[in-house]
Protein backbone atom coordinates (compact mmCIF):
# COMPACT_ATOMS: atom_id res chain seq x y z
CA UNK A 1 0.00 0.00 0.00
CA UNK A 2 2.59 2.46 0.82
CA UNK A 3 3.89 2.24 -2.87
CA UNK A 4 0.84 2.75 -4.24
CA UNK A 5 -0.16 -0.40 -5.73
CA UNK A 6 -3.43 -0.38 -5.30
CA UNK A 7 -4.21 3.01 -6.38
CA UNK A 8 -5.75 2.55 -9.39
CA UNK A 9 -7.94 -0.66 -8.36
CA UNK A 10 -11.45 -0.44 -10.20
CA UNK A 11 -13.99 0.43 -6.66
CA UNK A 12 -10.93 2.05 -5.13
CA UNK A 13 -12.64 4.44 -2.51
CA UNK A 14 -15.69 2.58 -2.14
CA UNK A 15 -17.97 0.07 0.17
CA UNK A 16 -17.95 -3.68 -0.77
CA UNK A 17 -20.78 -5.08 -1.79
CA UNK A 18 -22.03 -7.57 1.06
CA UNK A 19 -22.98 -10.76 -0.65
CA UNK A 20 -26.97 -11.79 0.66
CA UNK A 21 -26.35 -15.57 1.22
CA UNK A 22 -28.81 -15.47 4.64
CA UNK A 23 -31.72 -17.94 2.39
CA UNK A 24 -28.51 -20.52 1.57
CA UNK A 25 -27.82 -23.03 4.71
CA UNK A 26 -24.63 -22.18 6.03
CA UNK A 27 -23.42 -25.62 4.95
CA UNK A 28 -24.06 -24.80 1.25
CA UNK A 29 -22.38 -21.82 1.12
CA UNK A 30 -19.17 -22.13 0.08
CA UNK A 31 -20.36 -24.34 -2.39
CA UNK A 32 -22.86 -21.87 -3.92
CA UNK A 33 -20.28 -19.15 -4.04
CA UNK A 34 -18.06 -21.55 -5.86
CA UNK A 35 -20.56 -22.83 -8.60
CA UNK A 36 -21.86 -19.27 -9.10
CA UNK A 37 -18.60 -17.89 -9.50
CA UNK A 38 -17.96 -21.09 -12.29
CA UNK A 39 -21.44 -20.15 -13.77
CA UNK A 40 -23.25 -23.26 -13.05
CA UNK A 41 -26.87 -22.39 -12.28
CA UNK A 42 -29.36 -24.16 -11.03
CA UNK A 43 -31.37 -26.06 -13.38
CA UNK A 44 -34.71 -24.49 -13.32
CA UNK A 45 -32.72 -21.10 -14.01
CA UNK A 46 -31.37 -23.02 -17.16
CA UNK A 47 -35.15 -24.54 -18.09
CA UNK A 48 -36.41 -20.59 -17.97
CA UNK A 49 -33.51 -19.41 -20.02
CA UNK A 50 -34.42 -21.94 -22.81
CA UNK A 51 -38.03 -20.95 -22.31
CA UNK A 52 -37.23 -17.43 -23.15
CA UNK A 53 -35.00 -17.97 -25.94
CA UNK A 54 -37.18 -20.36 -27.23
CA UNK A 55 -40.33 -17.89 -27.10
CA UNK A 56 -37.79 -15.18 -28.80
CA UNK A 57 -37.19 -17.40 -31.33
CA UNK A 58 -40.42 -18.20 -32.18
CA UNK A 59 -41.19 -14.30 -32.61
CA UNK A 60 -39.58 -14.65 -35.71
CA UNK A 61 -40.56 -18.24 -37.05
CA UNK A 62 -43.25 -18.29 -40.37
CA UNK A 63 -45.65 -21.12 -39.99
CA UNK A 64 -44.00 -24.32 -40.92
CA UNK A 65 -42.84 -27.18 -40.28
CA UNK A 66 -39.64 -25.32 -38.15
CA UNK A 67 -42.39 -23.68 -36.14
CA UNK A 68 -44.40 -26.29 -34.86
CA UNK A 69 -41.11 -28.81 -34.15
CA UNK A 70 -40.02 -25.18 -32.09
CA UNK A 71 -43.56 -25.06 -30.73
CA UNK A 72 -43.04 -28.68 -29.40
CA UNK A 73 -39.83 -28.38 -27.79
CA UNK A 74 -40.89 -25.02 -25.89
CA UNK A 75 -44.13 -27.29 -24.31
CA UNK A 76 -41.72 -29.86 -23.68
CA UNK A 77 -39.56 -27.55 -21.27
CA UNK A 78 -42.42 -25.91 -20.25
CA UNK A 79 -43.60 -28.47 -18.82
CA UNK A 80 -40.86 -29.69 -17.59
CA UNK A 81 -40.18 -26.40 -16.02
CA UNK A 82 -43.54 -26.88 -14.38
CA UNK A 83 -42.69 -30.07 -12.84
CA UNK A 84 -39.44 -29.20 -11.31
CA UNK A 85 -41.66 -25.95 -9.35
CA UNK A 86 -43.84 -28.11 -8.39
CA UNK A 87 -46.88 -25.69 -9.70
CA UNK A 88 -49.56 -26.97 -10.56
CA UNK A 89 -49.67 -27.28 -14.75
CA UNK A 90 -51.71 -24.74 -16.10
CA UNK A 91 -52.69 -25.78 -19.96
CA UNK A 92 -52.59 -21.67 -21.10
CA UNK A 93 -49.12 -21.43 -20.95
CA UNK A 94 -48.37 -23.56 -23.98
CA UNK A 95 -48.65 -22.28 -26.90
CA UNK A 96 -49.16 -25.20 -29.16
CA UNK A 97 -52.13 -26.52 -27.20
CA UNK A 98 -53.19 -22.84 -27.25
CA UNK A 99 -52.90 -23.12 -31.18
CA UNK A 100 -55.32 -26.10 -30.99
CA UNK A 101 -57.65 -24.86 -29.42
CA UNK A 102 -58.03 -21.55 -31.10
CA UNK A 103 -58.28 -23.84 -34.33
CA UNK A 104 -60.80 -26.04 -32.92
CA UNK A 105 -63.36 -23.09 -31.80
CA UNK A 106 -63.43 -21.70 -35.53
Amino acid sequence: MARGEFDNLPGRGKPLVQEDLSGVPEELRMAYKVLRNAGCVPPEVELVNEVQSLRRLLLNLDDGEERRNKLRELNFKLMKLEIALKRPVRLDLFPLYQEKLVERDK
